[in-house]
C-alpha cells in the first residue's frame, strides 16, 4: 500500500494524514483537526484500529514551541513544499 493510498481511507473517502513510526509503520491516522473550546482537537485513529481524540492547549501548545530551534523552525518552513 502507498502513502497515497493510507493517506485516503477507503470507507469514506476522508483525506487523512499519516504519522508514521521509525519502521514506516501506520502509527496514527489523523482523519479531523480543529479548534473547540479554545484548545486544538485531533481526531483520528491510533495503529488503525482504537478512536483516539487529543486536545492541545494553549499552555501546552506554548511549551512545544519551545521545544523548537531556529533549525527545526527553517525545516518546518519548507517541508510543506518539498516532494514525498
Amino acid at each position: 500500500m502507498t502513502e497515497r493510498e493510507r493517506a485516503v481511507s477507503k470507507k469514506a473517502k476522508i483525506p487523512t494524514a499519516v504519522i508514521l513510526d521509525a519502521n514506516d509503520k501506520e502509527l496514527m491516522a489523523i482523519r479531523k483537526i480543529s479548534g473547540e473550546a479554545g484548545n486544538l482537537v485531533i481526531r483520528g485513529k491510533i495503529f488503525g484500529a482504537m478512536p483516539m481524540v487529543a486536545k492541545l492547549t494553549p499552555a501546552e501548545a506554548r511549551a512545544a514551541l519551545r521545544l523548537l530551534d531556529f533549525r527545526t523552525i527553517l525545516f518546518l518552513l519548507t517541508l510543506l513544499f518539498r516532494r514525498g
